[in-house]
């Protein structure tokens, strides 16, 4: 990300730095984190509907334990995913991979709201489901291979029969 945003020069000389202080600077507003407007029963349909649930974050460890706490999702998901599960995260599909190998392989649905989702999953041979929710445009997460989009997760919920959860 520090590449991206500010060149190689930066990442080589600040790179590690950048991330430590984001780290802490972080951490110290996480308690101001809250789920998205229906993402729990997001969770709860998909279960209900008889689907295997896993959360591929690329967050840190002890990020995705809050997260887990923040939704009440320790019982809704099946398995879930950090950064420290592998080498290279989102839009690599390492991640992907490792959240479908956790529960026992097979095939897959991403449910995301980035292009970096929609390319992770896409290069794990699996569509997407894209929702609005992370800044992105609806044609550039149709132009990163997204199947379907969505403007939130309620408008995926009353529609949910006509994507690839139904297929």
């Amino acid at each position: 990300m520090v590449k991206a945003l500010a060149g190689e020069d930066v990442e080589q000389e600040k790179g590690d730095d950048i991330r430590a202080a984001e780290k802490a600077l972080y951490m110290a507003m996480i308690h101001e984190v809250r789920p998205l407007p229906a993402a729990r029963r997001l969770l709860e349909e998909l279960k209900q509907r008889g689907h295997t649930v896993v959360l591929a974050s690329s967050a840190k460890e002890d990020e995705i334990e809050h997260y887990l706490d923040l939704l009440d999702a320790r019982q809704i998901a099946d398995a879930w995913t950090s950064s420290a599960d592998v080498e290279q995260t989102k839009p690599n599909p390492d991640l992907v991979q490792t959240a479908i190998e956790k529960v026992g392989g097979g095939d897959g649905v991403m449910i995301g709201d980035s292009v970096w989702d929609v390319e992770a999953a896409k290069r794990a041979g699996m569509p997407t489901i894209a929702v609005r929710t992370g800044g992105f445009g609806h044609d550039e997460l149709v132009e990163a291979g997204a199947a379907c989009v969505f403007d939130s997760i309620d408008d995926l919920l009353d529609s949910v029969e006509n994507t690839p959860l139904n297929g």
